[in-house]
């Protein structure tokens, strides 16, 4: 089994059941060392995400929203957007494996095992949305974040930056804000979420924080300056800091953030060393 083009094949699988299954063989094998690296292939360019032949993918501004929790639709729309991101994830770890070759192991060691947080943290999710009557599919979704990993797809620098350390590090002071909210249901719904958003919260920041690892060694690599992460980032998402009411500070240090860098995106000062 080469490395490569299984991964190749495994991020064009469109139907989640058989693009999971083969992963998590592919990833037995990996753990094992029984996978050849041919590291002269070609990766492709993606021309739609692998859920476009069962999902609707809309603009992000037709993505159905919620506007409580009190309905089994209600819970459901919010349970389908969080699943949507774990699994768009999952592509976009194993894109990062795939797409950038002769790196050291750990960079494979590290992607893979974020793409095996993924699929538990899909699902997680998928089982309840099943529990509300409704499958992953069911809803309309955005293809941003794919879009936006084909865009980085020439630049590992920009790859790590933009994807890892940026927008997953959104979903940092995101994750926080939608417990809180589901928090205020308090009810059946609520206790079995709960847990697995603050799974999904705690394992995220290891996420964040492979991403700053990778950044900085391929700046180092290039010789090129750290402090160029946000304008990297606004090359590709035009008003990325734009400031914010909530930065988890916390838990942005602990991925590698720096208090100058948190700032930027804080409406006060926040951080202190």
């Amino acid at each position: 089994m080469e490395f490569f083009n299984t991964l190749e094949e495994i991020l064009q699988t469109s139907i989640p059941k058989e693009k999971i299954s083969k992963f998590q063989k592919f990833y037995i094998a990996f753990l094992e060392n029984k996978l050849e690296f041919d590291h002269s292939l070609n990766s492709k360019i993606f021309k739609e995400p692998s859920f476009a032949s069962f999902c609707d993918v809309v603009p992000a501004t037709k993505v159905p929203r919620r506007r409580s929790l009190k309905t089994k639709t209600e819970k459901a729309i919010l349970l389908h957007a969080i699943a949507h991101i774990e699994y768009s994830a999952i592509d976009l770890a194993l894109d990062h494996a795939y797409r950038f070759k002769n790196m050291p192991k750990d960079f494979y060691d590290d992607w893979l095992k974020v793409a095996d947080d993924e699929v538990r943290h899909f699902l997680m999710l998928e089982e309840l949305l099943q529990k509300q009557g409704h499958r992953y599919g069911d809803f309309g979704v955005h293809s941003f974040l794919f879009d936006t990993s084909m865009a980085t797809a020439g630049s590992l620098i920009d790859r790590m930056a933009v994807i890892p350390r940026y927008l997953e590090a959104s979903g940092l002071d995101a994750n926080p804000k939608i417990i809180e909210r589901v928090k205020k249901a308090d009810n059946e719904f609520a206790k079995e979420l709960i847990p697995a958003l603050e799974v999904i919260l705690d394992e995220e920041i290891d996420h964040v924080s492979k991403g700053d690892k990778w950044f900085k060694w391929a700046c180092e690599k290039e010789g090129i300056d750290t402090q160029m992460f946000y304008d990297i980032v606004e090359k590709y998402l035009p008003g990325a800091t734009k400031k914010k009411e909530f930065v988890n500070v916390e838990f942005r240090k602990k991925a590698g953030y720096s208090c100058k860098e948190i700032e930027v995106l804080a409406k006060k000062k926040v951080c202190d060393e």
